[in-house]
């Protein structure tokens, strides 16, 4: 079953105001078996909102519209879906009495532009609304079900739970699409999918076709696999076959298969250790520490962070010699391993981590090149070093740092 979502505000084509109604109802939809195939915008212009909702009912199943339902002359939905339905409008006197009830538990007085939430395009249902004055409707349209509902989240998501639960839902039978998030790092998007195509390619001609989606984000790649399956059950073990192929082909460089942020799956590690950690960060200025921090529970693990961003810092603070200075650089994997070996000692902890490089815009020379951060990570049994490469401004080089500092960690601990 095919979806189509049209957001209604000229206010969302501006930087002022973000589309986040899409995301719940796709999220929604989904659990039923709903494919959404196209999301858009469009601005407050009837004309416009017209084209593509007539453009949506060639191929939809689905065609749900949130927003342009207020009393103002800028709230076209309606008259959009009632023009290319070829339908007039008719007012609804029980919708205009329950707007001017509700005004009156209020102490005021309805005004009259309110009247226009009352139209409704004939042969529509109307759909209550516990939260706002503007009720929904719901139209049915040869094989397509067209659902109107409000802008507000507040209004829209409890009017499209009792949409799907009383409308949509029995007609998916208890089918629906079910998802799992692979996350790897430490692999390009052209090497991951050279290894993964393979496999996943022969998945959609399966009793429980499986689509996979390649995502490279900063960082980590991500392979989004979608069942489609008539229950949870089925489209559990269909999935978790599909993620150890994945796993087997595509090995450590696998982090998370639910989901998880490389900070939990961290933080999972050193818990089960009973180990703790501590990290001297310079180029990253505390963004490790922030991100191990961010896990609820962290204080089980996390003993400190010391940002030691000079060399005096660095000799001051973790024993990091002068001479190891002068002799490597600061961005070196020696003063990297002095760090983490410094916070480590100093700490009394299981794991150290020592992060040292440039993130730019200046800093770099031919030799050294903004972006070069070398990483190390020690316990008593192990330890570990490298030097990066990493590309992009300054934030991005300062998160791919820390993201290549907690997958050495796990590395190191799995």
């Amino acid at each position: 079953m095919h979806a189509c979502i049209i957001a209604v505000g000229s206010e969302l084509l501006t930087p002022f105001r973000v589309d986040t109604n899409s995301l719940a109802i796709t999220e929604r939809l989904n659990t039923i078996g709903y494919a959404v195939r196209l999301k858009t915008i469009v601005g407050d212009t009837v004309d416009e909102l017209a084209q593509v909702v007539s453009s949506a009912l060639v191929w939809a199943d689905l065609i749900v519209l949130t927003g342009g339902l207020g009393p103002t002359e800028d709230d076209v939905t309606r008259d959009a879906v009632a023009r290319v339905l070829q339908v007039p409008l008719e007012e609804d006197r029980a919708v205009v009495e329950r707007i001017r009830a509700r005004f009156v538990r209020r102490g005021m007085t309805m005004p009259d532009i309110n009247r226009r939430q009352a139209m409704v395009p004939r042969g529509a249902t109307l759909l209550d609304n516990a939260n706002g004055t503007a009720p929904g409707l719901w139209i049915e349209h040869g094989r397509t079900a067209i659902v109107l509902l409000p802008g507000p989240p507040r209004e829209m998501t409890s009017m499209l739970d009792a949409v799907i639960a009383e409308r949509l839902a029995p007609r998916s039978g208890g089918a629906g699409l079910f998802r799992r998030v692979m996350k790897i790092t430490g692999r390009t998007e052209s090497d991951v999918d050279q290894q993964a195509q393979p496999i996943y390619g022969a998945w959609t001609s399966r009793a429980i076709p499986i689509s996979t989606t390649i995502l490279a984000m900063l960082g980590q790649i991500e392979l989004h696999l979608t069942a489609r399956a008539e229950s949870r059950a089925s489209a559990d073990a269909a999935l978790d076959a599909a993620v150890v192929e994945l796993r087997t082909a595509l090995g450590d460089a696998v982090y998370s298969v639910d989901g998880r942020p490389l900070e939990a799956v961290v933080g999972e590690l050193l818990r089960a250790r009973h180990a703790t950690i501590a990290v001297a960060e310079s180029c990253t200025g505390g963004l490790l520490a922030s991100r191990l921090t961010d896990v609820p529970g962290s204080s089980d693990y996390v003993e400190r962070g010391a940002v030691c961003y000079s060399n005096r810092a660095k000799t001051e603070w973790l024993g990091v010699t002068e001479a190891l200075l002068a002799r490597h650089g600061a961005v070196s994997e020696q003063v990297a391993e002095a760090m983490a070996a410094g916070i480590r000692s100093r700490a009394g902890v299981t794991v150290g981590v020592g992060v040292t490089g440039i993130a730019g815009p200046g800093g770099g020379t031919a030799e050294k090149p903004v972006g070069t951060v070398a990483i190390a990570v020690q316990t008593d049994d192990d330890a570990r070093v490298r030097t990066f490469q990493f590309t992009g401004g300054r934030e991005m080089v300062k998160f791919q740092a820390s993201q290549a500092a907690l997958n050495l960690v796990r590395l190191l601990l799995r």
